[in-house]
């Protein structure tokens, strides 16, 4: 499908779904994605542009999400992210406070996960674990929509759900991201995913977990932009390992990456005397 045609699509399937949704979107959703609770050196609206070298770092949530991670890797986590200075630490929701305490002060945020990986929890379940988080320390959630139901054309479910767990984030004055899972989805599931999320107030649509059968790809980070337009943040994750692949989800309408393979991006970009330019778009 070539560009027009995908546009087009994005364009039918947006007023298709709001017509059937029967609602305006709320306040919340058309509000840019640099909320008050970004990390101060993450820039503030960096859709299609390839930072310089030394601001690479404030895309990166650096990630560990691995079930077998210790107190002492999220400890060293907390190290290289005060070190290098990334937009947050991405962790399990029972490391949240831990990591608070030990970034209070230095910039750097926490987010954590809900519903995670699989998306298949009920919505009252991820608006709890999206308070208890924030309780805690948490400063964004990255929630697992329900593919199933996505999957099942219950679109109402899905921006219910959505919904729920965004007014309980930003009652806390936090950020929420909604994981699509895209390796799942068909163009048109991603497309609707990605209007659901914008109308229901999410500030981020989300490619992958990581655990799912496949990663972030270009396309899906150009297509969700597209169906998103500016007012909603996009997060390229999932088999993110190098800065050149950082600068291709950016270039593509990135405005954060995730990904555990951070310190190695960033020593590697360090070493690139010129951010090339994005080209025109």
């Amino acid at each position: 499908m070539d560009l027009s045609a995908r546009e087009r699509l994005v364009r039918e399937l947006t007023d298709e779904l709001l017509v059937r949704i029967g609602r305006e979107a709320p306040a919340n959703a058309e509000r840019a994605p640099d909320r008050a609770t970004d990390s101060p050196h993450t820039p503030a609206d960096p859709h299609g542009a390839h930072p310089a070298a030394r601001d690479l770092a404030g895309y990166i949530d650096h990630t560990l999400l691995r079930p077998d991670a210790t107190e002492t890797e999220i400890r060293q986590l907390c190290r290289e992210a005060a070190q290098y200075r990334f937009a947050t630490v991405c962790v399990h929701p029972s490391w949240v406070r831990l990591c608070a305490g030990l970034l209070a002060g230095g910039g750097v945020a926490v987010c954590t996960v809900a519903g995670f990986p699989l998306g298949a929890a009920a919505a009252d379940v991820k608006a709890y674990e999206a308070r208890r988080a924030i309780f805690d320390g948490a400063r964004e959630i990255d929630m697992v929509l329900n593919v199933g139901f996505l999957r099942s054309g219950l679109d109402d479910r899905v921006l219910e759900e959505i919904a729920c767990v965004a007014r309980v984030v930003h009652e806390g004055d936090a950020r929420l991201k909604v994981i699509l899972e895209t390796a799942l989805l068909s163009g048109e599931e991603k497309v609707r995913a990605c209007v659901l999320a914008r109308t229901a107030g999410a500030d981020y649509v989300k490619t992958s977990t990581g655990f799912g059968p496949g990663g972030a790809t270009v396309e899906d980070v150009a297509l969700m932009r597209r169906a998103v337009g500016s007012s909603v943040g996009v997060k390229a994750a999932g088999g993110i390992r190098d800065a050149a692949a950082v600068r291709r989800m950016i270039a593509a309408g990135a405005t954060r990456v995730g990904s555990s393979a951070s310190v190695k991006i960033v020593t590697e970009d360090e070493r690139v005397p010129t951010a090339p330019r994005a080209p025109a778009r």
